[in-house]
C-alpha cells in the first residue's frame, strides 16, 4: 500500500481552479516554461519518481531507520542511491534560478513535489527539506565569495543543508542563543557551542553538509538584536574536516529514516551570512520558506494515510449497512461513520491544497512580477497564509491521520498496514519550524494587529471579489470572509485594551481564519467541477455538513472574549461586577 501521487487531481487545482498557466506566462521569467503542458509532463515525470523510487523505501527508513557509529550517520539501505538519483535527476533544482544550476520552473511545481514527497516517504524528505530555504538565504543574503563557493550546490542539492538554530535551554526562546562565533583575521569566524534537534546535521547522503548556524559575535548585546548567522560546512576548501562533530542522533516517536543530530561545534571555522547582528532577519527567509513545505508536510501525510484507509474501506466488509438488502456484509465504506471520516478528510486535504498551491503560485509573483503592486500583494498573501497553513496543515495532518486509522479498527494499531507511521511521523510537524502555538501568536500579534488588521481585509477582498455571489456557496463563503475582516477589527481594537487579549485567542483566530480560506477554496473548487462530478462531489458535501460549521464556533470564541473586553472598557467603574 505504498503511496501514489495523483497528478491529475494537482493539476486540475493548479490550471483549472487557479489557472495558474496563464498567471504564470504573464511574468517575463516563465514566458517559455508555464504553459500547461511543460506542467503536465514536469508533474507526470515527478509522480513516477516519486511512486517508483522514494515510496516503496519508506517502511525501511520507518523500521531500519538510521544508525548511529562512532560519530558517522549510516542512512537505512536504499536511502542514498536514492538521492543521489533524486539530485542527479536535477529535482532539488526545479525551482532554482537557472544561472545558480537550476531549472527556473514555477514555485508552485516545487510545492507539489514536496508534498507528494513527503506523502511517499516523510523521512526521507527530511533531507532536502530544508535545501530551497537555505538557497534563498544565501541567495538574498550571501557574499559573492560564500555565493560561488556554495550557491549552486545547495541549488542542486549535490551538498545539503541544516538549518542549526535550537539549543537546549533556548528552544523557541531564539534570544537565548549562547553559541559564539569569534572573528579571525583572515574574515572567518570560529564557531564553538552546541545545537540540538538538527534535521539531517550528519549523514551519508551526500559528500558535504552546509550548516547555517545561529550565533552570537563578541560584545553582541542580549537577545535576538544580537544574533549572527553563520555557515559552517562540514568539509573545508581544502578537503579536510571541519570542527563539527555529531555527538549522538536522537531516538524518536517517528522519521525514523531522518537523523535529528546533536552537534558540538569545536571552534569550526565559518563565514558570516548578512550582517553582524542580523541574524534572525537572513533565517527568516530560510524559515518562512520551510513553513510552506512543512505545511506541505502535513496535506501529503495526511493523503498518503487517506489512500490506505481509503482502499482498506473498498475490500473490508463488516455487517450490513442499514436498509441494504441481501445477506451479505456491506464494504466499510459504505457505512456512514467511515464516509464521514474518508469525505472529511478528503475535504481538508483538497482543500488546504488549494490554498497551498495558491500560495506557491504568490511566492512565483512576489518573486517575478515586473509590477510593484502585484509584488507587494503577492508578499502580503505569502507573509499571512504562510503561519496559516503551517498550523492548520499539520494540526489536520495528525488528527486526519488518526482517523484515518480509526478506519483499520484493530489492525491499523498494528504496523503490518503502515498507517500508524503516518501518525507517528507526522506529529513532530505541530512542533518543528516554530510551534504552531507561534504561528498563530506571528499571524495575529505580528501580522494583523500592527495595522489594524488592514493587510487581512485587503487579502480577504482579494479572495472576495474571485467569487460570485450568484452562486450559493460562493455567497456563503463571501459572508465568512466579511465576518474576518470584521473580527480582526474587533481584536485589535480590543487588544489595545487588553494586550494580553490577542495571545489568548491566538489559536482560535488562526483556526477560525484558516476555516474561512477553506470556504473560499471549495467555492472555487465547486465553482470549476460541476456539481456532476463525484470525485469532488462527496469531499464538497463533507466540508459544508462536518468542517464548516466550526467556523461559527471558532468565531463566536474570538468575538466573545473581544466583546468582553470591549464592553468592560466601555462601561463605568464597577458595571461588570454589578451584573454578577
Amino acid at each position: 500500500m505504498d503511496y501514489a501521487p495523483r497528478p491529475d487531481d494537482s493539476l486540475f487545482l493548479i490550471d483549472t481552479v487557479l489557472g495558474a498557466p496563464a498567471q504564470l506566462a504573464a511574468l517575463p521569467a516563465f514566458a517559455d516554461s508555464a504553459d500547461a503542458a511543460l506542467m503536465r509532463q514536469v508533474l507526470e515525470e515527478a509522480g513516477r519518481f516519486v511512486g517508483e523510487v522514494v515510496a516503496p523505501l519508506n517502511r525501511t527508513g520507518d523500521e531500519i531507520g538510521c544508525r548511529f557509529d562512532n560519530g558517522a550517520v549510516v542512512s537505512p539501505p536504499g536511502f542514498k542511491e536514492a538521492y543521489q538519483a533524486f539530485w542527479q535527476a536535477g529535482w532539488p533544482a526545479l525551482s532554482a534560478a537557472v544561472e545558480d544550476g537550476g531549472q527556473g520552473l514555477p514555485a508552485v511545481l516545487d510545492a507539489v513535489l514536496y508534498e507528494w514527497l513527503s506523502g511517499a516517504n516523510h523521512g526521507f524528505t527530511m533531507a532536502p527539506g530544508l535545501l530551497h530555504g537555505a538557497y534563498e538565504c544565501l541567495r538574498h543574503h550571501g557574499s559573492e565569495e560564500l555565493k560561488a563557493r556554495y550557491l549552486s550546490k545547495i541549488a542542486t542539492g549535490e551538498w545539503l543543508a541544516t538549518m542549526a538554530l535550537t539549543e537546549a535551554h533556548a528552544g523557541s526562546d531564539l534570544g537565548r542563543v549562547r553559541t559564539r562565533a569569534t572573528p579571525q583575521a583572515d574574515g572567518s569566524v570560529l564557531l564553538s557551542g552546541s545545537k540540538i534537534f538538527i534535521s539531517g546535521g550528519e549523514h551519508d547522503l551526500t559528500d558535504n553538509i552546509v550548516h547555517l548556524v545561529l550565533c552570537r559575535l563578541p560584545d553582541a548585546p542580549e537577545g535576538p538584536k544580537g544574533l549572527s548567522l553563520v555557515l559552517a560546512p562540514k568539509v573545508l576548501e581544502d578537503g579536510t574536516r571541519n570542527a563539527i562533530h555529531c555527538e549522538r542522533i536522537e531516538e524518536k516517536m517517528g522519521l525514523h529514516g531522518s537523523p535529528t543530530c546533536v552537534l558540538r561545534f569545536d571552534e569550526a571555522r565559518g563565514w558570516l551570512v548578512g550582517e553582524a547582528g542580523k541574524g534572525l532577519n537572513a533565517m527568516f527567509v530560510m524559515m518562512n520558506a520551510a513553513r510552506l513545505h512543512v505545511a506541505l508536510q502535513g496535506i501529503g501525510t495526511l493523503d498518503a494515510a487517506w489512500q490506505k484507509a481509503h482502499a482498506y474501506a473498498q475490500e473490508r466488509q463488516q455487517m450490513r449497512v442499514p436498509g441494504a438488502t441481501g445477506a451479505e456484509p456491506s464494504l466499510i465504506a459504505e457505512h456512514p461513520a467511515i464516509a464521514r471520516i474518508l469525505d472529511t478528510q478528503r475535504a481538508w486535504i483538497d482543500g488546504g491544497r488549494l490554498i497551498a498551491y495558491r500560495t506557491g503560485l504568490q511566492l512565483d509573483l512576489a518573486r517575478h512580477a515586473p509590477e510593484p503592486k502585484l509584488r507587494e500583494r503577492a508578499q502580503r498573501w505569502c507573509a499571512l497564509v504562510t503561519p496559516i497553513l503551517k498550523a492548520a496543515c499539520t494540526q489536520q495532518g495528525f488528527e486526519g491521520a488518526s482517523a484515518c486509522l480509526q478506519v483499520f479498527g484493530g489492525h491499523g494499531y498494528v504496523r503490518e498496514w503502515g498507517v500508524e507511521q503516518h501518525v507517528r511521523d507526522v506529529r513532530v510537524a505541530m512542533i518543528y519550524e516554530g510551534t504552531n502555538e507561534i504561528q498563530a501568536i506571528d499571524l495575529l500579534v505580528r501580522k494583523v494587529l500592527p495595522d489594524g488588521g488592514a493587510a487581512l481585509s485587503a487579502v480577504l477582498l482579494e479572495l472576495r471579489d474571485e467569487l460570485d455571489a450568484s452562486r450559493e456557496a460562493d455567497a456563503d463563503a463571501q459572508r465568512r470572509l466579511a465576518q474576518l475582516r470584521y473580527l480582526g477589527t474587533s481584536v485589535a481594537m480590543a487588544a489595545q485594551a487588553n494586550p494580553r487579549l490577542p495571545y489568548e485567542v491566538a489559536d482560535d483566530f488562526l483556526r477560525v481564519t484558516m476555516l474561512g480560506l477553506m470556504a473560499w477554496a471549495w467555492a472555487r473548487i465547486e465553482a470549476h467541477s460541476g456539481t456532476d462530478d463525484a470525485r469532488w462531489q462527496a469531499p464538497a458535501a463533507a466540508f459544508r455538513r462536518h468542517v464548516l460549521p466550526e467556523f461559527e464556533m471558532r468565531l463566536g470564541l474570538v468575538k466573545r472574549a473581544a466583546e468582553g473586553v470591549l464592553g468592560a472598557h466601555a462601561q463605568p467603574p464597577g458595571a461588570a461586577l454589578a451584573r454578577q
